[in-house]
């Protein structure tokens, strides 16, 4: 059996809202009692619409945020007992919007090498190799590295997000919809370089989306929430073969399943990235 990475354990996460000067402060639900098991090398999708508490629940494996109750447990001990800088070495993000989550002042060879100065990680004339050789590995061309992200297009762009959080050789890299913010044809050249990516590392990805394409043909997993809640949990053949028990999950695949179906080739085109 493959090992678990992250196991999440009941988590709930609440919000108090205020209800302004007539209304008493309430608590906001974004996450309620989910428990998901992240397999060692495979990629989990998590489906749902917006505000169904996808981001929440990355944030919180991410260690960002802190469970109201429930526990998250990474290598079998709970996250908030690890060091800061220690769980960041382990687990990295890749954000939805590659322009906002890079600092627009810094060139990409900046950007990229940031995690290797921050938590000192070998020697100045050492990073610069290292952060070469990733950047060849997503296929961003080493003529780029003094450019800035504002020179770049939105899928040079996420590469160099993607650089940035592998540069550590982290055991799980927690991906909030890296995708939704480009174009169809971008969206593929991006999802193929993650697959890749995760067969030459061994990687372990949680891969956040709304996007029942994507998921069907990148994920071995795919839990669908809406409203804070696990509905269900299916494997892609499952997903594939319209096989989902739940009633929200039945609608969403019935939305979705001619979508899916003109789209098979999305997630690896013939092209070679």
């Amino acid at each position: 059996m493959t090992p678990a990475v992250l196991e999440i354990r009941a988590v709930e996460r609440r919000f108090w809202v205020s209800g302004g000067a007539v209304k008493a402060t309430r608590a906001l639900s974004a996450v309620a009692g989910v428990s998901l098991t992240v397999k060692r090398g495979e990629v989990l999708g998590l489906v749902g619409e917006s505000g169904c508490g996808k981001t929440t629940l990355a944030r919180m494996m991410l260690g960002l945020l802190k469970p109201t109750s429930g526990a998250i447990l990474f290598g079998g001990e709970p996250i908030e007992k690890l060091d800061r800088g220690a769980l960041a070495r382990r687990v990295q993000p890749v954000f939805q919007d590659p322009y906002s989550s890079l600092n627009p002042r810094k060139s990409i060879g900046s950007i990229i090498g940031l995690p290797l100065r921050v938590h000192g990680l070998g020697t100045r004339s050492e990073w610069r190799p290292r952060i070469e050789e990733m950047m060849d590995r997503v296929g961003l061309a080493r003529r780029l590295y003094r450019s800035y992200p504002g020179q770049l297009s939105g899928g040079q762009r996420q590469r160099v997000a993607i650089a940035r959080a592998l540069i550590m050789r982290p055991e799980v890299v927690i991906c909030d919809e890296p995708t939704s913010a480009l174009d169809v044809s971008v969206q593929a050249e991006i999802l193929n370089l993650l697959a890749r990516l995760r067969r030459e590392r061994a990687l372990t990805i949680v891969f956040v989306s709304h996007d029942l394409a994507v998921v069907a043909h990148l994920c071995a997993e795919i839990a669908i929430m809406r409203h804070g809640r696990l509905v269900e949990t299916l494997s892609a053949d499952e997903l594939r073969r319209g096989e989902a028990k739940a009633p929200y999950a039945i609608e969403l695949l019935r939305a979705s399943r001619g979508y899916v179906r003109e789209r098979p080739s999305l997630a690896f085109p013939p092209k070679t990235v």
